[in-house]
Parts: C-alpha cells; sequence; structure tokens
C-alpha cells in the first residue's frame, strides 16, 4: 500500500505539471472504485489552484471545492499525454489544457475520487485524522500524553492514523528499531526519553524515504515512472531470521495486532532508553 512518502512523493511529482491549468475533461472508464467516483460537472474549465496532501490523501485544490483522491492498495497517479492508450487499469483520466492527462491506475480498485464542495467546513473522512508527523505538532509531549494509561502495543498506537497520519507499517518497524523500542511495548509504558528517540526516528525514516522516493511495493511506483529505493535500506521490515545490521543478532519475527512485525532482540530490549540514533 503505498504510504505518506510515497503518497507525497506523487504530490511533488504531479503538482508542478497541473497546479495552475484548467480541467478541461475527465474520461471515467470504471466508476466502481471503493466508492462511486464523484467528479462534479461545475469541475469543466476550472483552474487548479493547488496539490496538496492530509495523510494519505491527495487534494486537488479548485475555487470550488476539491478532489479527495486515496490510492488505496495499489494505485499510482502518472502524468501521461493524451494520446496514449490507457491500460487495463486505468481508470480515470483528469485532462488539462495542456493535453496532458493525470491518470490514476488502480488495480485492486480500493482507491478513490471524492468530491468536497467548498461548501462544507471539512470532509468525513479528513475530520479525525491526527497530526502530521512531519510538522511541529508532533511531538514527545504530544504522544506520551496521547498514550497515557493505554495498554495497546506501541507499534498500533503509532500507526493509529487517529494519533498521527501516514506512519504504516514498514515505517512504524523502522522506526521503532532506530529508537530501541520493542514494538510491543504497551503505549503508556513508553518512557518520555522514548517518546524523543521514536519522534526523531520516525522523522529520520519518513524523510529518508521522501529524499529517496518512497518504499518500493508491489505495486507503486513514482510519478514518474520509476520505483523509489527506500527499501534497499530497511534495517528490520521484512528480514525476519536474518541477522542485525548492528548487532548480528538474528531477528524476530512475530505478530504485533495482527501485522508481521520483525525486530531486533537485542537492540529494542526497552522503552526508550538506548536509541541507535
Amino acid at each position: 500500500m503505498p504510504e505518506l512518502p510515497e503518497v507525497e512523493t506523487t504530490r511533488r511529482g504531479i503538482s508542478p505539471h497541473v497546479r495552475g491549468r484548467r480541467l478541461t475533461a475527465w474520461i471515467v472508464r470504471n466508476a466502481n472504485l471503493r466508492w462511486p467516483v464523484e467528479i462534479p460537472n461545475v469541475l469543466k474549465g476550472a483552474l487548479l489552484d493547488d496539490v496538496e496532501r492530509r495523510g494519505k490523501y491527495l487534494l486537488l485544490r479548485f475555487e470550488r471545492g476539491t478532489l479527495l483522491i486515496h490510492l488505496g492498495m495499489s494505485g499510482s497517479l502518472r502524468i501521461v499525454d493524451k494520446e496514449l492508450a490507457a491500460g487495463r487499469h486505468d481508470h480515470v483520466d483528469l485532462v488539462f489544457d495542456t493535453s496532458i492527462v493525470l491518470r490514476l491506475n488502480d488495480p485492486r480498485r480500493f482507491g478513490s475520487v471524492l468530491w468536497w464542495p467548498a461548501s462544507n467546513p471539512t470532509h468525513p473522512l479528513l475530520a479525525h485524522l491526527g497530526v502530521e508527523p512531519l510538522s511541529d505538532a508532533f511531538d514527545a509531549h504530544y504522544l506520551r500524553a496521547r498514550a497515557r494509561n493505554r495498554r495497546v502495543a506501541v507499534k498500533n498506537y503509532i500507526m493509529n492514523a487517529h494519533i498521527v497520519v501516514g506512519v504504516g507499517n514498514i515505517y512504524a518497524s523502522e522506526a521503532l528499531y532506530l529508537a530501541g523500542i520493542r514494538p510491543d511495548v504497551p503505549a503508556g509504558q513508553v518512557t518520555r526519553s522514548g517518546y524523543d528517540a521514536l519522534v526523531r526516528a520516525i522523522r529520520f525514516v519518513l524523510e529518508r524515504s521522501l529524499r529517496e522516493g518512497g518504499t518500493t511495493l508491489r505495486d507503486f511506483v513514482g510519478s514518474d515512472g520509476r520505483p523509489g529505493y527506500f527499501q534497499q535500506q530497511l534495517n528490520v521490515y521484512g528480514r525476519g531470521g536474518e541477522v542485525c545490521r548492528r548487532c548480528a543478532t538474528r531477528l524476530k519475527s512475530t505478530r504485533v495486532g495482527q501485522r508481521g512485525t520483525v525486530f531486533c532482540p537485542k537492540c529494542q530490549r526497552s522503552r526508550g532508553f538506548r536509541p541507535l540514533m
């Protein structure tokens, strides 16, 4: 599934091509995505003011409202020439006045294209999202205060989009490794110093992934068609049974909240006393 860095990489890739352009037409080949595709007639000829991101949602801002796009499990957005023939899974085209097309490809059809009129103060899908992990609001005080008395595993806690958006399984695993925290420790038991380290680690792995174009998963490609390369730098995710790059201890595989989880039993023994970065 495309995560925050992949979505942000996509935003940065498509924005220069479509921002400030007029939407002249659209083609919906399959409206049956996660929810029925919503593109109102009021957008015909509308100027695209900006392309923003909130969590894993891309926000195409027009004067009269916003197209809310989610890439789902397998979706990708690419800039293509309008003459390029559509493929089997190319479900939606947004055609701009420069004869370029913003094309949504989504093999599993869990993505969405929804309309959010400017008259509505917020969209229900965005109303309860947590803080952005790269914003100033995301700090150890915030994380520890929200974690008080929580018994949920810290890995599940930081993956909760109501707490912080965009920290998926890969990035949570890698950040907990760098922070020296076991993924199954109850969130309420992580120390203040542990959350200090965890905030730094989350920012580090997300920013590094952004620099390198996102994490290469089976279905994700960048907006320019090239895959990201962050996967080559993974310390624990997907490496169960291999040795820790730092201490050579055999990495352990387990399940935390029904998700496969890999950690180092030596480097991640604590609740945050000895971060690795």
